[in-house]
């Protein structure tokens, strides 16, 4: 029987209707970008309704991203761990920020606690101003490599075993986890690049990718599939994506538009420049289905619209329509061999609310109305 596992975000840099107002947000940047407002401060009561709602609506995971303006993805995970019962975090982490030893360290005893919910994201890259902020001056090659190195190292950490390790960018002796962890978390990761889809066949569990058309995302999915197999390696595949839902396909249309109604023209400026300065390939390819397709209000193929990717540096392509024709877009990426979608919105609280009470049913009543056909 085909499953597909639902993911979602917590915004915790910020949340609102809207993205790319500069007054409103003050130039702040977020972890996937710039020009998201925040006229609702990621707070602790804010964050905490967000992660109740995603467990109510039926999703198995919140991922809590890294960014120069985000609160801190272990922090955060330490304290909504104990506000839900059974929803898992997805902690996003970058290997320049913090030693995979203490990370680990950290990390294990979140899991203890939270009895094995937590799970790791490990972030290569990011914009270049908020790697060198935290002293990352490494060339994009250079950071891949090390991310491997990373991996292995947490890998064999939470795995129980004590070792000495010599690579290019970190030497340990005897190093343990003083605290062990009772099941190995599933390493996420995401990456465009030849070196990230050679790192991710490697060493990761769960490949990420953000979503396109459809058969951009097949080619971007079978070139790692293929790479995997070749390696005699079997991962599991997430894509993403934002939502936008109304009661009719226009009037769907019509709440996308709303969200970059009051984008500044300063705002799309810096994320052009942003682009161009990130050079990492994902980024640049969603901004490059943006470019092509502003002569049609954004709109790369049926219900799937790039009209935020103006702003957002990351996941920002949108699934727009009905809840049916999203529904029904979804089932599509599953067939492609996706068993985990992440799904969020502008503003979160209120898309995972809708998303769980008129989406997630929808794609598991198509996904077994198909199976009880084959019997």
């Amino acid at each position: 029987m085909t499953k597909v596992e639902f993911i979602t975000m917590a915004p915790t840099s910020g949340d609102s209707e809207y993205v790319g107002n500069q007054t409103s947000n003050k130039g702040a940047q977020t972890w996937s970008g710039v020009g998201v407002d925040s006229d609702r401060e990621p707070s602790v009561e804010y964050i905490t309704k967000v992660a109740q709602a995603a467990e109510k609506a039926g999703f198995s995971t919140l991922l809590l991203p890294i960014g120069g303006s985000c609160v801190d993805s272990l922090v955060a995970a330490s304290h909504l761990t104990a506000n839900t019962k059974n929803l898992n975090f997805l902690i996003a982490v970058r290997p320049g920020s913090t030693a995979p030893t203490q990370l680990a360290k950290q990390y294990s005893s979140v899991n203890y606690w939270s009895n094995n919910r937590v799970f790791v994201n490990v972030v290569t890259g990011g914009a270049p101003k908020e790697l060198e902020n935290d002293g990352d001056f490494l060339s994009h090659s250079d950071r891949y490599k090390r991310t491997r190195e990373y991996i292995e190292i947490l890998k064999r950490l939470f795995n129980g075993e004590t070792f000495d390790y010599n690579g290019e960018f970190y030497t340990l002796k005897g190093a343990n986890l003083p605290l062990p962890v009772k099941n190995a978390p599933p390493i996420f990761f995401g990456g465009s690049s030849p070196i990230a889809k050679e790192v991710a066949t490697d060493v990761a569990d769960v490949y990420m990718l953000w979503g396109e058309t459809l058969e951009t995302t097949k080619q971007e999915l079978d070139s790692v599939v293929k790479l995997a197999k070749e390696k005699n390696r079997a991962l599991s595949y997430s894509v993403s994506f934002q939502v936008v839902l109304g009661e009719t396909e226009e009037a769907a249309f019509e709440n996308a538009n709303k969200i970059i109604s009051q984008v500044d023209p300063e705002v799309l400026e810096a994320k052009h420049a942003n682009t161009v300065n990130n050079g990492a390939v994902g980024v640049s390819r969603l901004h490059q289905l943006m470019l092509e397709s502003k002569g049609n209000n954004f709109v790369i193929a049926p219900n799937i619209w790039a009209g935020l990717t103006q702003v957002l540096s990351g996941n920002s392509i949108a699934l727009v329509g009905t809840p049916q024709q999203v529904a029904e877009r979804i089932v599509e990426f599953v067939d492609l061999g996706f068993d985990k979608v992440l799904l969020r919105g502008f503003p979160h609280l209120e898309v995972i609310e809708e998303i769980g009470e008129k989406v997630i049913p929808l794609v598991h009543e198509i996904l077994a109305k198909r199976e009880e056909q084959l019997v």
